[in-house]
């Protein structure tokens, strides 16, 4: 694939291996949030974190330097899923007041709405934006998929699903997938009027769709669903090379995935709140990692980092513990 893999992948000064991720454990934690955090997102070129969470707030994190850079309240709309643009301070979300499921581009530099997004008629459980342009992808409990450019207020394309969808650009932006009712969908997007170009079953799994997600090269695909299933597939040929389980989650909950940078584990949380690991190609699960907390926890993997976060009711930093590494020890 073209583009910034090689970068990010250089950036991985270690190898990620089993033994690392068995070691990881949280490096640092902030605990003053007030409400459980609903969503976060990872800036692809920047060492920046943003997070939204239930206390209506959306905070913005500088994760090289371990600090809250600021905090953005959304009393108004309330704020359920957000996502940075190519800009690293600005960023699109979606609302939770129940009355205006508008999305909103805002800048986190100057706290300035720069657009509004209106289209959907019920709350919007899967966003997704574009690398390659400026246009990004949601898809709402009123059944609908909307295709913007953030550029124009009013929505580029609709497409109508039987379902609750879950949506997500590749790494390049030039493929996109909708996932519902056991089944996802594949569309180029640039020629998505054309309808799907691959439907690929995940093996009999109608549970609702909850996260689509590519790995960074391209090649693979995860999709997560209410009952605590994670279902790997070949993004080429659409074959599911492995289903993971979990403890299902709750109707208002979403169970998170995430692929490592080269994609060869995949972590995610369960619906007892607890944080699991697996090898992609072994199908075995490496690691777990046990919870006080009774919901999932959202999870992200960082861009070519040995770190992931986690998001509860605080938002926790997991690092490697080098001291637990017979061959790192003593090579810091």
């Amino acid at each position: 694939m073209p583009g910034g893999q090689s970068e990010r992948e250089e950036k991985v000064s270690m190898e990620l291996t089993e033994e690392i991720i068995q070691s990881m454990e949280v490096g640092m934690a902030f605990r003053d949030y007030n409400g459980r955090i609903s969503s976060m997102d990872f800036h692809r070129a920047s060492s920046y974190l943003v997070t939204a969470s239930d206390d209506e707030s959306i905070r913005l994190y500088d994760v090289a330097n371990g600090t809250c850079l600021k905090t953005i309240n959304s009393k108004k709309y309330g704020v359920d899923l957000v996502c940075f643009t190519s800009h690293p301070t600005t960023v699109i979300y979606s609302s939770k007041n129940g009355w205006d499921e508008s999305l909103r581009l805002l800048s986190l530099h100057d706290y300035k709405y720069l657009r509004y997004f209106k289209g959907h008629h019920d709350r919007v459980v899967s966003l997704s934006l574009c690398s390659r342009n400026e246009c990004f992808i949601s898809g709402s409990l009123d059944r609908t998929v909307l295709l913007w450019d953030q550029r124009a207020e009013k929505s580029q394309a609709l497409l109508r699903v039987q379902g609750r969808p879950a949506v997500a650009y590749d790494d390049q932006g030039v493929v996109y997938s909708i996932a519902f009712g056991g089944f996802v969908r594949m569309f180029d997007a640039r020629k998505y009027e054309k309808g799907p170009f691959e439907i690929f079953s995940v093996g009999g799994d109608t549970s609702d769709a909850n996260v689509v997600k590519f790995s960074n090269d391209g090649r693979l695909m995860l999709l997560t669903t209410m009952d605590g299933h994670i279902h790997v597939l070949d993004s080429f040929c659409g074959r599911l090379l492995s289903t993971f389980n979990v403890k299902p989650v709750s109707i208002n909950s979403t169970l998170e995935a995430s692929f490592s940078p080269e994609g060869k584990f995949v972590i995610s949380g369960s619906g007892d709140g607890s944080v699991y690991a697996w090898g992609v190609r072994s199908g075995k699960e490496v690691a777990s990692w046990m919870s006080t907390e009774i919901e999932p926890p959202v999870i992200k993997w960082a861009p070519g980092s040995l770190m992931f976060a986690t998001g509860s009711s605080e938002l926790s930093f997991w690092i490697p513990d080098l001291s637990k590494l017979g061959s790192y020890a003593g090579t810091k």
